[in-house]
């Protein structure tokens, strides 16, 4: 049997304390067919002179601007050719056979487009923590709307060692079947270039799910995750990303929110929409041009929407299942004949 053939892609801006290391995990993958693609955005500090080092060894796309993580990894992706793409944040090291474990979930069953790993917790520089915590076990909604990492700071106790079916996968390190990214691209951009940096990820594990993909949570493929955004913590972001991580709350509900999940949620939902608004205009002034950027993006979200909805592949209730406040898995049951010939789940099956 062939090995898989799987593109690396990495976005790196001002990456200079961690692409080394990182590049040098990815290209130590074993049994896989590999090519690395890295977009620089216009590195500053150092970055570009550490990809030279590696010019042989992966295809390296130079922006002469700051594009933004969303459209630089549709770049990358793009320029790859693998069955497989691994979607790769610069501060991500790799154990070995973190990739060909991603591709063995994934290969177990068609319908599954999205594979993430067990992503743990590591220092700044990569130094190593006390304790083993969880990073990321995949990612689950709320009924308000909000996203979060499966067992994000838990002890990496067990909790999270079986293999399942989760909502979707965080971008940090996430494996995508490329007949899934095909099938859910819009006007052909795989994450929407409109985010620019932050949500991108859960957008597309919605639209992912709406047009009937699973996502499969295989913890036996392990990667280590410096992370720099913290839930509840928003005053050690940069602005700018909070402002796009504002604007990319509501951009992701007008392009993925179906009625029935309105009515089942309008509540908390609406609440925590005061909440955001409130704290813009009382706390967080200089998130309040994520409304101006709203508005210019609104056509070309409601264009995506009418595309989305028109493909739409699962029902309600196939959806609103994955929206609790406690996060949401559901059991590996693999059951082939189930899944479309193209990969999809039938609508019932979803």
């Amino acid at each position: 049997m062939p090995e898989p053939t799987v593109s690396i892609t990495i976005v790196t801006f001002n990456s200079s304390r961690y692409i080394r290391r990182c590049l040098e995990a990815a290209l130590a993958q074993k049994d896989v067919g590999l090519e690395v693609v890295v977009v620089d955005n216009a590195s500053t500090d150092g970055t570009r002179k550490i990809l030279q080092e590696f010019r042989r060894r992966i295809q390296l796309i130079a922006n002469r601007g700051n594009c933004g993580f969303a459209e630089a990894q549709n770049q990358a992706i793009r320029a790859g050719h693998g069955d497989w793409v691994l979607a790769l944040n610069p501060d991500v090291l790799l154990e070995p056979d973190f990739v060909r474990r991603l591709v063995d979930a994934g290969e177990l069953d068609s319908g599954a487009g999205t594979i993430c790993g067990k992503l743990l917790s590591i220092g700044p520089g990569f130094q190593p923590l006390p304790e083993r915590r969880i990073d990321s076990a995949g990612i689950f909604f709320t009924p308000t709307m909000r996203h979060f990492d499966r067992g994000w700071h838990e002890p990496d106790n067990g909790a999270y060692d079986r293999s399942e079916y989760v909502f979707g996968a965080s971008a940090a390190a996430a494996l995508y079947r490329r007949t899934m990214i095909r099938d859910v691209s819009i006007d052909g951009n795989f994450f929407d270039p409109d985010f620019f940096a932050y949500r991108e990820d859960a957008d597309v594990a919605w639209r992912a799910q709406l047009l009937g993909w699973r996502c499969i949570y295989a913890p036996e493929g392990v990667a280590w995750h410096v992370r720099t955004m913290i839930p509840g913590n928003r005053g050690s972001v940069a602005p700018v990303i909070n402002m796009h991580s504002v604007k990319n709350r509501f951009l992701m509900r007008i392009k993925n929110s179906t009625p029935g999940l309105y009515r089942r949620c309008w509540m908390p939902m609406t609440a925590r929409d005061l909440v955001v608004v409130g704290g813009c205009l009382a706390a967080e002034p200089r998130s309040l041009p994520a409304f101006l950027r709203l508005a210019q993006c609104w056509r070309k979200a409601w264009d995506a929407r009418r595309q989305i909805m028109k493909r739409r592949r699962v029902d309600d209730a196939a959806l609103v299942r994955w929206f609790r406040f406690t996060p949401a898995c559901e059991p590996l049951e693999l059951e082939p004949e189930t899944a479309g010939a193209n990969g999809v789940l039938a609508p019932d099956a979803a």
